[in-house]
């Protein structure tokens, strides 16, 4: 039984036995007790109502002190997480400050590694440059030195056939008597290579001022290769008029003017008479057109220009290798033209079907010359 309960029986048993007494006493003796008993049921009255307010004071208190408790252990439990949390934050911000570091360091060995491939880079870049145009140059000189060994030997050759010529000029007047041509007929030719020289001694200055004009535009479409052949073609066509104004012909001793045609060719719908130094004249028209043509065509593959002869300064020229003599201009251009458009054809397309190469020179097959002269030899 609990504390609670004893004070409860003991009054019980009190009331009890109160009345018990009530009914047997008598009355003032009920009454004295009645009033004790009240009393006393009074006084446990308070008496159970005070240990009831001091019971729920305790309860209360325990309750204050367990809700306490909770609040302080739950408190200690944040107080622990965030300490926990914070620990945590600081490990994340070492690590996150340590990969950081590390980037860092990685992308400064990347940078240095890059830097170190672009430096490589830009030296093999200006070694195969530099390589380039010491080949380009090498190259250059080797053409310039084929050239003008090209150009000594074609002036021997002419100074040896003229000397041949001339020394033969004895032993053929008797053969030749009888094919010779008029002396009328001489003085013809004669008047009229004459003028020839002299009108194509004129466009040859008129040549070179447009030829200087046509560098200017070359070197505004950066066609650097183009350009160094065209200055070089130009100074072709200096010495040329030098040499053609600066030389006194002795008309009456080239044989082409006594020797009668022996040759017949087509041009321009209609057929022309020539003989052997007129047709060796158109032959080497059409080759050095040929030779030009290559080159021009070398040039614009280097620059990485499209096909494109015509607009070629020599080909619109067309007078590389004529001194007036022989043929009319027209003719030289014509041939000119046709071995430069098969020359560029062969050279930009790099094949050989037009022509043929040997130790660096390059020429028309002998088979297309004639053929594209349509030549026939007169009975």
């Amino acid at each position: 039984m609990s504390r609670r309960q004893i004070p409860r029986t003991a009054l019980a048993l009190a009331l009890s036995a109160g009345l018990f007494g009530l009914a047997v006493a008598s009355p003032a003796d009920a009454s004295a007790r009645n009033r004790k008993q009240q009393a006393e049921w009074q006084q446990q009255q308070e008496q159970k109502k005070a240990e009831q307010r001091e019971a729920k004071q305790k309860r209360e208190a325990e309750r204050e002190q367990a809700q306490q408790a909770q609040q302080a252990q739950q408190e200690s439990k944040r107080e622990q997480r965030q300490a926990q949390r914070q620990a945590e934050w600081q490990q994340q911000q070492q690590q996150l400050a340590v990969e950081q570091q590390q980037r860092a360091a990685r992308r400064q060995q990347q940078q240095v590694v890059e830097s170190q491939r672009q430096a490589q880079q830009r030296q093999a870049t200006q070694q195969r440059q530099l390589a380039r145009e010491q080949e380009r140059q090498r190259l250059e000189s080797a053409q310039l030195q084929e050239r003008f060994h090209q150009q000594q030997q074609t002036v021997q050759a002419r100074q040896t056939r003229q000397a041949e010529w001339q020394a033969q000029v004895q032993a053929r007047a008797q053969r030749q008597e009888q094919r010779r041509l008029s002396r009328a007929r001489q003085q013809e030719l004669i008047a009229v290579q004459q003028q020839r020289r002299a009108s194509y001694g004129q466009k040859l200055v008129y040549q070179q001022q447009l030829i200087t004009q046509q560098a200017a535009i070359l070197q505004q479409q950066r066609r650097l290769n183009q350009y160094r052949y065209q200055q070089q073609y130009l100074a072709n066509l200096r010495q040329q008029q030098l040499a053609l104004s600066s030389q006194q012909y002795n008309y009456n001793n080239d044989p082409y003017f006594y020797t009668a045609p022996s040759y017949q060719y087509a041009y321009d719908g209609r057929n022309y008479q020539t003989n052997s130094y007129g047709v060796d004249l158109l032959r080497e028209a059409l080759n050095v057109g040929y030779q030009e043509g290559y080159r021009a065509a070398q040039a614009d593959r280097q620059d990485r220009w499209g096909y494109d002869y015509r607009n070629s300064f020599a080909y619109r020229d067309a007078n590389y290798g004529y001194n007036g003599l022989y043929l009319d201009q027209t003719q030289y251009n014509n041939y000119f033209r046709e071995g430069f458009q098969r020359g560029y054809d062969d050279a930009y397309y790099n094949r050989s079907q037009y022509g043929t190469q040997s130790n660096g020179n390059v020429q028309l097959l002998v088979a297309l010359l004639d053929q594209i002269l349509r030549l026939r030899l007169l009975g």
